[in-house]
Parts: structure tokens; sequence; C-alpha cells
């Protein structure tokens, strides 16, 4: 492949990332998932996605920038929100590909270290921080640990990123 045809695949494929990350954020959103103190955001499951092509970095926080934006949340939510998803999506690429097991916990991690403050400062939240750390913690497991988990197995072997630059 010559250098256009790599950075085609590469936008193409963080678009497309973007755009599932979207329409699943509306899916979770549409069933009143995907904001609360336990957020089960199915598009969170998109998070492995790192583990096997490095466009699926930027493709998750844009999807996660617009996600939040489309869906109304508040304005340091979005930034704040998307940056934890960046975070998490970073740490997924450069640790996750050597040790998959651990994929799903940096995503877990940034989240749970950002979205409770967000609840707190943002939205003025009154529940404690430990309940939050905890049900934002179990929400990102369900959906990183479990539901990634689940992609991870379903794609894992497949030649699908095979010709994904990076």
């Amino acid at each position: 492949m010559n250098n256009s045809s790599n950075r085609t695949t590469y936008l193409t494929m963080a678009g497309l990332v973007a755009a599932l990350y979207v329409v699943l954020t509306y899916v979770a959103n549409a069933m009143g998932l995907a904001s609360g103190a336990v957020q089960v955001r199915f598009s969170e499951a998109l998070t492995i996605l790192p583990v096997f092509t490095g466009a699926a970095v930027p493709g998750l926080f844009v999807g996660c920038l617009l996600a939040n934006l489309l869906t109304g949340c508040a304005f340091w939510d979005i930034v704040f929100g998307s940056l934890a998803t960046l975070i998490g999506a970073i740490g997924t690429r450069y640790f996750g590909r050597k040790m998959p097991i651990l994929a799903p916990v940096f995503p877990i991690l940034a989240n749970m270290a950002v979205v409770p403050i967000v609840l707190q400062q943002v939205y003025g939240s009154t529940d404690s921080y430990p309940f939050l750390l905890f049900t934002v913690g179990l929400g990102e497991l369900i959906s990183c640990g479990l539901f990634g988990g689940i992609l991870y197995h379903a794609l894992k072997g497949r030649r699908i990123f095979e010709h994904t630059p990076c």
C-alpha cells in the first residue's frame, strides 16, 4: 500500500469507530443508560479496539466528543469525558497489545478518575465521591470489561484490521 492509501484507510477506520461510538451511545442514551451515576454505554465496549488498530484511538476520542455533544452533555463533561476516553484508548493501545487481559483496565481507570468529579462539579451530584467512584467503575466494568471482552474474543484472530496502518 502506498502512503496515500494508508492515510485513507486509517482515516476511514477512525471515522467508522467514531460513528459507531456515537450510534451505540445514542442506543444506550435512549435506554437511559448513557448518563448518571451508573453509566453503561455500549459504545465503551469499543475501547478494546486500540488493541487491534491505532486508528481506534482518534476514532474513540472523536466519537466520544460527538456523542457527548449530541446527547446534550454539559461543556466540561464534553471536554473531560472525551479526554478520559482518549487517555483510556492510548493506554489500551500501548499496554493492551502486549497484555490484552489488561486492555479494559485503562478506560475503566480513566473514567473512574474523571467522571465522578464531573458528576459532582458539573452536574452537582450530591452523592459521595467513593459512591460515584464505585458506580462509575461498575458501569465501566460492564461496558469495557464484559462487553469489551466479548468484542475482543469476537475479533481476535480475524484479519479485519490486517491492512490498517499503525
